[in-house]
């Protein structure tokens, strides 16, 4: 008995169902991103225009979307982006170069009229030293001061920040000692009353020395005379005056700043002194 032929099965093949599952995924999948990816053009454009406004960006097109320079032109957009780019969020160049000249003109012109007030305070302040020193002197002593000198030995000058005394080293110490001369008493002790008097703030002290070198049993170099000599003015005025020495500093500036050349032996003389600064009330050192 033959046996029955195989019936055919009717339909596509296993694997082509397979393949359509597959590319109907596919697609589903594809339109998925694609909707993801797609963005409200009217949404973009109102943002667009508000950052517009808010920023000064994208002042060269018509809009967000549209004809503008940054859209519109497709591809040509490229050859401006650089120069959109550096000027977003900023003021045109003109209006910024004269926004910042004018702050720099104020800022300049406030700075002029501090530093003239300062200036001002420190030449009343010089001026009531010099007449507080000179006091006691009569007329023939001080028409045999120098241009430079206050009183005898002793120059006055002054800055925005503070009136300087300048003391002669031979008249305070003896070559290559820091111990101070007792004929030197006097002197100091008509620069600590006007201390007392004007010095409501800092007091600064520096001794200073020519370039000639020392090495003695008391001092190594310049460096180390120059200290102690600023110290020992420190301690006389501390001792013989009411001043608070918390207010005093005191530091040797050894041959490093020189008022004159060193060349000479009056050169050398004018270097070896110490200085004493007294600050205006308006000075921030004050």
């Amino acid at each position: 008995m033959k046996k029955k032929e195989e019936e055919v099965k009717k339909g596509l093949p296993a694997w082509q169902g397979t393949f359509g599952d597959l590319m109907n995924l596919l697609l589903c999948f594809f339109v998925l991103l694609f909707s993801m990816s797609t963005m409200d053009a009217a949404k973009y454009e109102e943002v667009a225009a508000s950052f517009s406004s808010a920023f000064g960006i994208l002042t060269g097109g018509q809009g967000a979307l549209g004809d503008g320079a940054l859209i519109g032109d497709g591809i040509s957009q490229l050859n401006n982006l650089g120069t959109m780019s550096s000027s977003m969020g900023k003021k045109t160049s003109g209006e910024a170069t004269e926004d910042n000249d004018s702050k720099e003109g104020d800022k300049s012109q406030a700075q002029m009229e501090v530093e003239q007030e300062q200036l001002e305070a420190s030449e009343n302040l010089a001026s009531q030293v010099t007449e507080s020193l000179q006091k006691d002197m009569t007329e023939q002593e001080k028409q045999e001061l120098t241009e430079e000198e206050v009183i005898s030995d002793v120059t006055l000058n002054y800055t925005s920040q503070y009136v300087q005394l300048t003391i002669n080293g031979s008249i305070l110490f003896d070559s290559g000692s820091a111990e101070v001369k007792n004929d030197a008493h006097g002197v100091l002790n008509k620069v600590g009353a006007v201390l007392e008097t004007f010095a409501g703030g800092t007091i600064e002290i520096e001794g200073h020395t020519d370039n000639v070198p020392i090495k003695n049993s008391k001092f190594a170099s310049n460096d180390e005379l120059s200290d102690a000599r600023a110290r020992s003015v420190f301690y006389y005025l501390i001792k013989n005056t009411g001043l608070d020495p918390a207010n005093i500093k005191h530091a040797g500036r050894g041959d490093y700043v020189p008022v004159a050349d060193n060349k000479t032996a009056e050169g050398r003389a004018k270097n070896r002194r110490v200085e004493i600064r007294i600050y205006n009330p308006l000075s921030p050192n004050y």
